[in-house]
């Protein structure tokens, strides 16, 4: 059957018919866009009128996020700033270091004996006046294992009692593992390998959340509030429970996204990773893709645990942490690389940016590969140089754009200074250079909302109000297309979905604005209507 949507205007995207009144669907696929009169010969069609006074853009397509934005809700949120889960229901910021160990007294008496309190979405940056240690958690909750995961997911602060059950005292060396000026654990852990001591006591780790169905439905209904119709899992462990959640999930004839993972290859010895992914792929559907690499270099920079070049931290705090070490993360790219995937590769600071370029160059003078899009993320500190040496890589960029409402007068005053600030997300610059660029949210560390994400890029205001680099402000159809056709082609997807053209998905948002027509500002009032993914309308009943 031949479906026909009507419109206000459609926003297409193909530069050879960029907008139009109606667009024919036949077997999830663009059959046809113009006008009613000018596709009416497509065959015998049902004319569905019910956004005819809206305006219908390519869904959105999330080019960094976290399949972890459906568990993190499980447990107790902490953050600063007032945020929505993903049924829509608003919980309210935590403004003072006092609200948070209230906060963690309250939760814990509603728990069992010794069951162990977790929490995320903890900023220490907002607070200035006192460090949140295991001591001030002992002070609020002695009696279990207290677990808090700051909001970048690269940091966790713990109690007495959950150091108490690690063998963290025993490798106080660890990298990562911070220390007081006596020697004392602070209980404060930095990156994956302090923090994997936790996980092991704990029987899990958080990360290992993805493989539920749960997880997945949840994230996909958050998604789909937001209008995003292809979403990333940047960072999945690819367990056998991991992949058989998701072929069962987005097997479901009414999951609302398509659903691309990215393996952690920290988790794999390299053949097995390659030989991992490439066994994955032989499961690909309409709504699953499989063949995505995530590679983890550094941290975060508002955590103080991203590499950077010098002249280092604004307020001269010590470098940040690797991952894994260089020649390692070195080889890991030589060998994906060799073995024809697609790498999506963590970098924060300039020093982390720098070695990846160096490491793509190396495996590019080894094994040529012509269309390889490897894609360095979030890339918020990036050098005009370096831009210019990525272009000639054939790399793409995903930034992390939001950084600049969240943690920009954090940067302009600690991390970076005024003049480094900005710098931060230089989409303009990037675009200018001719290369290929997309823009995130990496939720659950930002929320998910490719309209917030585009007003970020477009207005470059902080949360105090400050706009923080306008010479790298967007306008808002080129924040379109970076949170459509940009992302697709970062995630090798651009010939399925990012625009509305004939034998593409007809994957499609419905808002009830028209962008073309709206100030920077006016981005936070536009209302998600519904989705359509591959015909399939999917109503957001917050609208």
């Amino acid at each position: 059957m031949i479906t026909i949507f009507s419109a206000k205007r459609i926003l297409t995207l193909d530069p050879s018919l960029p907008s139009a009144t109606h667009i024919a669907v036949k077997n999830g696929k663009v059959l046809a866009v113009g006008t009613l009169e000018d596709i009416a010969d497509v065959g015998e069609y049902v004319l569905d009128t019910r956004f005819s006074q809206d305006y219908i853009y390519p869904g959105f397509v999330e080019g960094h996020s976290h399949a972890l934005e459906g568990a993190m809700w499980n447990y107790v949120y902490l953050g600063y700033f007032p945020r929505h889960n993903p049924q829509g229901v608003l919980f309210e910021g935590n403004q003072s270091l006092q609200d948070i160990r209230q906060r963690v007294i309250e939760e814990s008496k509603q728990l069992p004996p010794n069951q162990p309190l977790v929490a995320w979405g903890f900023d220490p940056v907002y607070f200035d006046t006192e460090r949140l240690d295991r001591h001030v958690l002992d002070s609020a909750v002695s009696d279990r294992p207290v677990v808090i995961f700051h909001a970048n997911l690269h940091l966790m602060t713990v109690n007495s009692a959950m150091i108490a059950q690690t063998s963290l005292a025993k490798n106080a060396n660890i990298e990562g593992v911070m220390l007081d000026e006596q020697g004392a654990l602070t209980g404060e852990l930095r990156e994956m390998a302090a923090m994997h001591a936790v996980f092991e006591a704990l029987g899990r780790s958080i990360f290992e959340e993805v493989a539920s169905a749960a997880t997945l439905e949840s994230y996909a209904q958050a998604a789909q509030r937001t209008g995003i119709t292809t979403i990333t899992d940047l960072y999945n462990p690819l367990s056998d429970n991991g992949v058989r959640a998701l072929r069962q999930s987005t097997q479901k004839e009414k999951y609302p996204v398509r659903l691309v993972p990215a393996m952690g290859a920290l988790e794999w010895k390299n053949d097995q990773g390659i030989e991992r992914v490439l066994e994955c792929q032989s499961h690909n559907h309409d709504k699953l893709h499989f063949g995505l690499v995530k590679v983890m270099t550094d941290g975060s920079i508002q955590g103080f645990s991203a590499r950077m070049l010098w002249p280092g931290y604004h307020n001269g705090h010590e470098n940040g942490i690797w991952n894994a070490p260089p020649e390692v993360l070195k080889q890991i790219v030589l060998d994906y690389h060799q073995a024809g995937l697609q790498m999506h590769i963590h970098t924060n600071g300039d020093e982390a940016i720098a070695l990846m370029l160096d490491a793509i160059e190396e495996a590019q003078s080894l094994w040529y590969r012509a269309d390889h899009r490897h894609t360095l993320q979030h890339c918020q500190f990036i050098s005009q140089a370096q831009m210019r040496r990525a272009a000639k890589l054939g790399v793409c960029l995903n930034m992390f754009v939001n950084h600049i409402y969240y943690w920009g007068d954090v940067h302009r005053q600690k991390t970076l200074g005024f003049t480094r600030s900005r710098r931060m997300q230089p989409l303009r610059s990037a675009r200018a250079l001719g290369l290929p660029v997309a823009m995130h949210c990496d939720a659950p560390v930002t929320p998910l909302g490719p309209l917030f994400s585009m007003w970020c890029a477009v207005e470059r205001k902080t949360a105090s109000g400050h706009v923080l680099g306008e010479h790298e402000a967007l306008t808002i159809a080129e924040a379109l297309e970076l949170m459509t056709l940009g992302a697709a082609y970062t995630l090798h997807m651009d010939d399925k979905v990012g625009s509305l053209e004939v034998g593409k998905y007809a994957d499609m948002v419905v808002l009830d604005q028209d962008l073309l027509a709206i100030s920077g500002d006016q981005l936070l009032e536009v209302q998600v209507r519904a989705t359509v993914l591959g015909g399939e309308v999917h109503h957001n009943d917050k609208a």
